[in-house]
């Protein structure tokens, strides 16, 4: 038998704010359910927009029960799709889902085969909405920066999350503005197979499907734009496979992130954006621009292995994992070294056990961990700044590296990555009005 992965036609009842996803991966079925906040105008949910975008969405949270087998075949006989929402959506099976493939030895790439009905309307009738922003919280540094600056530039935002908890619950309640919250509800089955033999498991697009569900939050309530808090490092890959680079930040990538603000605008006639507002910006950007505010710093973490159920019932920070070692070595080089002991706990850059890790950041052994890190010239730019800091100089895994990073860059490419670091890109597109507000709070 020729295995498939079959997506059905979703349901949505705006009064229950209830979405229904049911797929089928060969003999096997799959439900997958949305909670949305109720209270979503019936003439929203009805348009031809969110019908599409509802269609969009089954097909992107399809991944979690592709995966489990990872057929080439994926049909959706329910769901027109123009030619190019098909590029979409086999860029979300094909480089959105990389790092699976990669790290299950998959040879999927060019070989995909979609089967869905052709629409032939190229754009679909635009809802009016208001000028207002859906903001998705992560609980980690970046979305909180680009609280710091849309706050600033007198944009309105919503918090937006979906299954918040932890850092997230935690974040929002010090921003103080009431969020729009998510639940979703994986089928249980699906989660049981992909501890099994035989059934595959491994990463997925988490971005992408965010995204996708805000998307009907944004039509349903009212919002004319989704903004990101993805940095420019974000388009840098791990590792090549099968002939092509792939990255665990794919859907946080610019690319991706073009071919999601086209294919949302292109559903709603142009009445919908996406974009993220910390494109321009490097990790360290990022981190020099979080020490302008202080009130997030005992509520958020960028710690995936300790992201807790709720706010209260652990250390926020493992300071063990790829991620808070990087997050440690870019803040760093721009906050005071009591301030960052009391935020992490600890000093991860005076622990010889944490020597390795670090030394996989600044790419001088192995390869980019597979996490949401940073570029590794940036990191290797920043250890080159702490080996000249008062503060950090003589600390451990510090003084440990210095000689082979300087041996395997150079004191003048370090120098000059650093400035790079510094320096905001103008390859990003954020809205210019908006633009030009932030780079004027951002100095």
């Amino acid at each position: 038998m020729t295995e498939f992965f079959r997506i059905e036609r979703p349901t949505f009842d705006p009064a229950s704010g209830g979405a229904v996803f049911g797929y089928r991966l060969n003999d096997l079925a799959f439900t997958e359910k949305l909670v949305l906040p109720t209270g979503a105008s019936e003439s929203a949910a009805a348009s031809p927009a969110f019908e599409k975008l509802l269609g969009l969405t089954a097909i992107v949270l399809g991944v979690s029960y592709f995966k489990l087998r990872a057929p080439f075949a994926i049909q959706a006989p329910d769901i027109a799709l123009n030619a190019a929402e098909r590029a979409f959506v086999i860029d979300v099976y094909e480089n959105g889902m990389g790092e699976f493939y990669a790290r299950n030895a998959l040879t999927r790439f060019g070989k995909l085969e979609l089967a869905a009905p052709h629409d032939p309307e190229e754009h679909k009738p635009a809802p009016d909405l208001p000028n207002r922003t859906l903001l998705p919280i992560g609980g980690g540094k970046d979305s909180l920066v680009s609280v710091d600056l849309l706050t600033h530039t007198g944009q309105p935002f919503t918090p937006f999350a979906v299954n918040p908890k932890g850092p997230i619950l935690t974040s929002v309640e010090a921003i103080g503005t009431p969020p729009l919250y998510v639940t979703r509800t994986l089928d249980p089955e699906m989660i049981r197979l992909g501890q099994e033999t035989g059934y595959y498991n491994g990463h997925v697009p988490s971005t992408a499907i965010n995204s996708m569900i805000a998307s009907l939050c944004a039509l349903l309530f009212g919002y004319d734009q989704i903004v990101l808090s993805n940095e420019r490092s974000a388009s840098e890959g791990n590792v090549m496979f099968d002939g092509r680079e792939t990255n665990h930040q794919y859907s946080k990538s610019l690319g991706f992130e073009l071919l999601t603000a086209d294919t949302l605008a292109n559903a709603t006639g142009g009445a919908l954006k996406y974009f993220s507002l910390l494109r321009p910006y490097s990790e360290a950007r990022i981190a020099s621009l979080f020490t302008k505010e202080q009130k997030f710093d005992a509520v958020f973490s960028s710690c995936n292995r300790n992201f807790r159920l709720d706010g209260n019932d652990g250390p926020l920070w493992c300071g063990e994992c790829p991620k808070c070692h990087f997050v440690f070595l870019i803040f760093a080089p721009f906050m005071a070294k009591d301030r960052m002991l009391r935020i992490f706990g600890r000093n991860l850059l005076d622990d010889p056990a944490n020597e390795q890790s670090f030394r996989e950041l600044a790419g001088l052994t192995g390869q980019k961990p597979w996490e949401c890190v940073g570029e590794i010239l940036e990191a290797a730019a920043c250890f080159y700044t702490l080996t000249r800091h008062a503060d950090w100089h003589e600390d451990a895994v510090v003084r440990a590296i210095k000689t082979d990073l300087f041996a395997q860059y150079g004191e003048e490419k370090l120098q000059r990555a650093m400035a790079e670091c510094l320096t905001d890109s103008h390859d990003h597109h954020i809205p210019p009005a908006l633009a030009a507000k932030v780079a004027a709070y951002a100095v």
